[in-house]
């Protein structure tokens, strides 16, 4: 019984202590329709916005020791002004060249290693091939760029 009690203390103030923790923890209230408003973009008025799905996926070597070590594979979709979609299919070998120019670099710079998922690496990610995507086709007509699978092989 003797040995017993300081277990029982210390699990005792382990347990009031997280009880504490939680009740006096900050609360941060969100206005969840600010929320919603802040996270989307702003999209011009009077636009009717459709996806288009680029065929074929992009696959991007991962050179490590001058050998290629890892393939990642993309897909992508592109949010565009619906009544562009002639001009984006007319424009699809262009723009395939530069977002995988865009890719490539991004995997030389190092951003499909580690957490290349996170938020801030998709997003630089996102950024750079929506400017080239912008570039070409322009910045009414390519809104948005969707990355709708990834998939990094080997270990």
């Amino acid at each position: 019984m003797r040995k017993l009690i300081p277990v029982i203390l210390i699990l005792l103030g382990i347990g009031g202590g997280l009880g504490a923790g939680l009740a006096l923890r900050p609360v941060v209230e969100v206005d969840e329709q600010d929320s919603v408003e802040a996270t989307l973009p702003a999209r011009p008025l009077g636009l009717e916005i459709g996806v288009f799905e680029i065929p074929n996926q992009f696959m991007v070597p991962l050179i490590a020791d001058d050998r290629i070590a890892k393939v990642l594979v993309l897909a992508l979709a592109l949010e565009i002004d619906d009544a562009q979609r002639d001009l984006v299919a007319a424009n699809l070998p262009r723009l395939r060249d530069a977002m995988l120019q865009i890719m490539f670099d991004h995997a030389n710079s190092g951003g499909f290693e580690g957490v290349f998922t996170a938020n801030t690496a998709l997003g630089t990610l996102r950024a750079a091939l929506l400017e080239s995507g912008q570039k070409i086709l322009g910045r009414d007509v390519v809104l948005g760029v969707l990355i709708t699978d990834i998939l990094r092989s080997g270990p």
